[in-house]
């Protein structure tokens, strides 16, 4: 019996160096057949300006910028890279000073996802490599949430991908700032909104005062790209239920592209948007450590 190299078993068996170049080899091909494994790259967008919270991605968290502490929490995932794609020199300087790694964008990207795709030009990807965008305000994102939204890309011909988690509460779902999402039988986006989807006509009639089952879904702004994709998404045309909503991924569903969710049996954790966030995490990071 003979192997590809034409070296019988016996000799693989007695020859130590061929044999352990052989091992080493059949564990890295197994690894790479993973999933689980298959290399993706995240990148987290950080522009600088904030209506709500100036200088936001610098905003202290106990002695630690947030941009450093959210590529922190990413780098605990199976990302090959974790790159922050930024507009201004001073983000760039911080994340050198903590040993993140970081680049410059241009300042007039009008959305994240453009920022992303001159990034994925600057680092050299591919057209059919992963890229998870991680936003710039989500210190306490799960790595677990990060590696599911590449393994959707990893199985299956989808070029986008998500993540939603149950919604516990009446207030949440009512909540305008609470993106909910609903799925189709593949488990892809039907739609992204604002309002209180899907909507229970009957348990509704008198008011909302509990939630159907199963649940309705949050929306976590949390994503998986091909390279590809993400490079032609600028170019497609903005849509009508896009700009109603305010819901950049609405654009994908309007031009035909399907969009995977990964269902997570827990939350992303609080994000931070105003002074009054940046105080909450900052003693939930307290407890934590």
């Amino acid at each position: 019996m003979r192997n590809l190299r034409g070296r019988s078993i016996q000799k693989l068996s007695s020859d130590p160096q061929p044999r352990a170049v052989y091992l080493i080899r059949k564990l890295i091909n197994m690894a790479l057949s993973s999933p689980s494994a298959s290399p993706f790259t995240v990148i987290i967008p950080a522009r600088l300006a904030s209506s709500r919270l100036p200088n936001k991605p610098l905003a202290d968290i106990h002695g630690v910028p947030m941009i450093v502490r959210v590529a922190n929490r990413a780098k605990l995932s199976k990302a090959r890279e974790v790159v922050v794609a930024c507009d201004d020199t001073r983000v760039l300087k911080a994340c050198e000073a903590h040993g993140v790694s970081a680049i410059m964008t241009r300042s007039d990207h009008v959305s994240g996802s453009d920022r992303l795709a001159e990034a994925s030009l600057t680092l050299s990807l591919r057209d059919d490599d992963i890229v998870v965008n991680v936003q710039g305000d989500e210190p306490l994102i799960e790595p677990e949430m990060i590696n599911s939204v590449a393994d959707l890309l990893n199985t299956s011909s989808l070029e986008m991908s998500t993540v939603a988690h149950a919604i516990t509460s009446v207030q949440e779902f009512l909540n305008p700032n609470v993106v909910k999402v609903v799925l189709d039988e593949k488990g892809c986006a039907h739609y992204f909104s604002r309002a209180p989807i899907p909507w229970w006509r009957d348990g509704f009639k008198d008011g909302i005062h509990e939630l159907p089952s199963p649940p309705p879904l949050r929306h976590v702004g949390l994503y998986g790209y091909r390279v590809g994709f993400l490079r032609k998404f600028p170019s497609l045309s903005p849509t009508i239920t896009e700009q109603l909503e305010s819901l950049e991924q609405l654009r994908a569903l309007s031009h035909g592209f399907a969009i995977g969710v990964y269902v997570s049996a827990q939350d992303s954790g609080p994000g931070v948007d105003t002074p009054e966030d940046l105080e909450r995490i900052r003693k939930l990071i307290v407890l934590t450590q």
